[in-house]
């Protein structure tokens, strides 16, 4: 980006976000593009203009940005390695009065990367922690993948390296009702993953997003079965950082042909302010549980004594 442009986008970013207050002595957790720098919000950009100095994960990456910006600022490397100690030279620019920014390499700090410690350090230190949200590739995938099932997610980041280990956090998740389920993975390793999850769950429906945002983007939804076939197909689908969502498993049905414990629940919530029919639809939406034995336990409900 020319300096012109630079500049031109520091404006626009100052009209749409200036107006709102950015305190001193204050640590700005700055969301950063997962790979396609149009995604960098004016808020993000105003905070960075505003930063005495920006700590970041890799100090070649976050004096990238900054000069793309057309800014220059003091950079303090702040990773995995070193989150503690770095942290103190945060703290003392904190104490000075200034704002400090703090930027991971893609995405939103402290989400499977550093982060959480400096965070932990700046609020027992009694200074203000300022989130300015951005670009997540947990949760751009989540929104790709279309899992009706699933009722909320957890994010497990990336599985174990060892096989025995990796094998035993997969079964965990895999054992999980109700939830997506996403985990990130390496290109190195993607092989192995997909053809574990064929081995262990093959009818389990898995959505693999591959350099989201970026030229080559790759979202592809199938039965975990079909998925070594798939990428074997097209060697470049090897490449890239990977994010999966492992759709949500439907939950256990009950013994004896009995409605699952939630489904009643549900069912008995919304009876509370729908009519019957339309709870029962939507008691059968959330839950997947059978209509016809929703529509039976919600009469049974309906006239059951009270008190």
């Amino acid at each position: 980006m020319d300096a012109s442009t630079a500049t031109q986008l520091r404006q626009a970013a100052a009209a749409a976000a200036g107006g709102q207050q950015y305190p001193a002595a204050t640590l700005y957790l700055v969301a950063t593009p997962i790979g396609n720098l149009a995604d960098l919000s004016l808020r993000a950009i105003h905070a960075l203009g505003l930063a005495d100095a920006l700590a970041c994960e890799d100090t070649r990456q976050g004096g990238a940005l900054l000069r793309h910006l057309g800014l220059h600022k003091p950079l303090i490397a702040l990773h995995q390695h070193n989150e503690r100690e770095a942290s103190g030279q945060v703290l003392a620019r904190l104490a000075a009065g200034e704002r400090v920014a703090y930027a991971s390499d893609a995405g939103t700090p402290a989400i499977s990367d550093p982060g959480a410690v400096l965070v932990q350090a700046v609020v027992a230190a009694g200074y203000r922690v300022l989130p300015l949200p951005g670009p997540s590739s947990a949760v751009t995938a989540l929104s790709v993948a279309g899992d009706t099932a699933g009722q909320g997610f957890a994010f497990a980041g990336f599985l174990p390296t060892k096989a025995g280990e990796r094998r035993t956090a997969l079964q965990a998740l895999l054992a999980v009702e109700g939830q997506s389920q996403i985990v990130f993975e390496a290109p190195h390793r993607i092989v192995e993953l997909l053809a574990l999850l064929a081995d262990l769950a093959p009818a389990r429906r898995v959505t693999v997003c591959r350099e989201l945002t970026k030229q080559f983007e790759t979202v592809h939804t199938a039965e975990a079965a079909t998925l070594p076939a798939w990428l074997a197909e097209d060697a470049q689908r090897q490449r890239g950082e990977f994010v999966l969502v492992l759709h949500a498993q439907a939950p256990a049905a009950a013994a004896d042909g009995e409605l699952p414990p939630e489904a009643l629940r549900v069912l008995g919530l919304l009876m509370v302010e729908l009519p019957l029919k339309q709870a029962v639809a939507l008691a059968a939406q959330i839950s997947g549980a059978p209509r016809n034995a929703l529509y039976e336990a919600g009469l049974a409900l309906k006239h059951a004594p009270k008190g």
